[in-house]
C-alpha cells in the first residue's frame, strides 16, 4: 500500500470505533511504520525499534481517539442560513463575509469541480481567536458608563481545510494532517538539534578565536614588561571555561545526533507523552451582539458559544468547527470577490 494511502487508512481505523484486540494491534503496526517513513527510514536498522516505539504509538492512538470522540458534530455554514448557527454568526460579522469565505477556498472549489455530482461537501473550518481589551461604553447597573474596560473577541484567518463527501471523509482527512504534523515535530526536533549543534561549534571557534588573541596579548605583555599594561589573565580564564563548557555541550550533541538512538528517542518524546503536543480543549464564554465578552453572572444579554480549539505544537492553535458547505453557495468562479480575492493570495 502506497504511503499516503496507508496514512489514510490509519486515520479512517483511528477515528472510527475502537476494533477488536487484532485490529488493534494491526492499527499499532501500521502506524508505527508510517511514522518512521515520515521521520527517518534509517530507524529500522535498530533492531528493537518496534519494542522502543510501539508503547508510544499506543498512547498516541488513544489519546487522538478520544479526541476524536470529543469532535462537533457537523453545522450548516451558509450565507442564506446565518442567523441559523450561533456560532456562525458569532464568528462572522454578516452573511457575505461567509460568501467571501467560499469564495476565497481554493480547496472548496477544487473539491467540488472534481466532484460534479456532489452538491454538498463536508470540511473543517479553522479559525484564529482573539481577544483583546478595550474601553468601550457598557451599562453598569442599569447606568449608562464610558470608558469601561471590556474584552472584545474576534475570529480571524479563517479557512475551510479537507473538504469531503461526508463527515467521516473529512474527519479521515484530518486525523491524517494531525498524524503528519506529530511526526513533523519529530523531525523538527532532530533538525533542531543539527542547527544547535552548528551554533555550538560556530561559538566553539569564535571562544578558541578570541582566546587565541587574548593569549598573544598576554604574551606580549609579559615581553614589554609595562606596568600600566593590563594583565588580560583572568579574561583568559573565563574563555577557556565558556570554551570548555562548549565544547562539552557540542560533543554531547553531535554524539546524540549520530546515532539510531538519538533519533529513536526523539520520536519517543513526541509520541510517548502526545497531550504536550496534540489537544482539543473546550472554551465556553459569553458574547454580546457586538462581539465583548459577558462577565459570569451578567443579566447582560448576550450568545452562548462552546469552541472547540484545537492545538498542535507550540504554532498552531485554532477553533473549529466541522461544516457542511453547499455548492450553490459558492459564488461563480468569475465572480468580483473571486478577481480581488486574487490579486491578494
Amino acid at each position: 500500500m502506497a504511503f499516503a494511502d496507508l496514512l489514510s487508512d490509519i486515520a479512517g481505523r483511528l477515528f472510527g470505533p475502537a476494533g477488536p484486540p487484532d485490529a488493534e494491534k494491526a492499527l499499532v503496526a501500521d502506524a508505527l511504520e508510517a511514522i518512521v517513513d515520515v521521520v527517518d527510514p534509517r530507524i529500522r536498522s535498530d533492531r528493537s525499534y518496534r519494542r522502543k516505539l510501539e508503547p508510544g504509538v499506543r498512547s498516541t492512538i488513544e489519546h487522538l481517539r478520544g479526541i476524536g470522540q470529543l469532535l462537533p458534530a457537523p453545522i450548516l455554514l451558509s450565507p442564506e442560513r446565518w442567523k441559523d448557527e450561533p456560532l456562525v454568526q458569532s464568528c462572522f460579522a454578516r452573511p457575505d463575509e461567509v460568501r467571501e469565505l467560499f469564495g476565497r477556498s481554493r480547496e472548496l472549489y477544487r473539491f467540488f469541480d472534481a466532484n460534479p455530482g456532489c452538491e454538498e461537501a463536508h470540511a473543517l473550518l479553522a479559525l484564529r481567536r482573539e481577544e483583546r481589551t478595550v474601553l468601550a461604553p457598557a451599562l453598569i447597573g442599569g447606568e449608562l458608563r464610558q470608558d469601561v474596560q471590556q474584552v472584545t473577541v474576534s475570529f480571524g484567518q479563517r479557512r475551510l481545510i479537507a473538504p469531503a463527501m461526508d463527515a467521516l471523509g473529512c474527519r479521515r482527512q484530518v486525523g491524517e494532517a494531525i498524524l503528519r504534523r506529530m511526526a513533523a515535530l519529530a523531525l523538527q526536533g532532530m533538525i533542531g538539534k543539527e542547527r544547535r549543534v552548528k551554533d555550538l561549534e560556530e561559538r566553539k571557534g569564535i571562544l578558541a578565536t578570541r582566546l587565541r588573541m587574548l593569549q598573544l596579548r598576554r604574551d606580549g605583555v609579559q615581553r614589554a614588561l609595562e606596568n600600566e599594561a593590563e594583565d588580560p589573565a583572568a579574561e583568559i580564564a573565563q574563555l577557556e571555561n565558556a570554551l570548555q563548557t562548549t565544547v562539552e555541550a557540542f560533543v554531547a550533541e553531535k554524539a546524540s545526533l549520530a546515532t539510531l538512538e538519538g533519533i529513536i528517542d526523539n520520536v519517543r518524546r513526541i509520541f510517548e507523552a502526545p497531550q504536550k503536543v496534540v489537544g482539543l480543549e473546550t472554551i465556553a464564554l459569553r458574547l454580546s451582539g457586538t462581539g465583548y465578552k459577558v462577565a459570569p453572572g451578567s443579566g447582560e444579554a448576550g450568545t452562548d458559544l462552546s469552541l472547540q480549539e484545537l492545538f498542535i505544537g507550540e504554532d498552531l492553535r485554532g477553533v473549529i468547527a466541522f461544516v457542511r458547505c453547499a455548492r450553490r453557495d459558492l459564488p461563480p468562479p468569475d465572480d468580483a470577490i473571486r478577481r480581488v480575492e486574487r490579486t491578494l493570495i
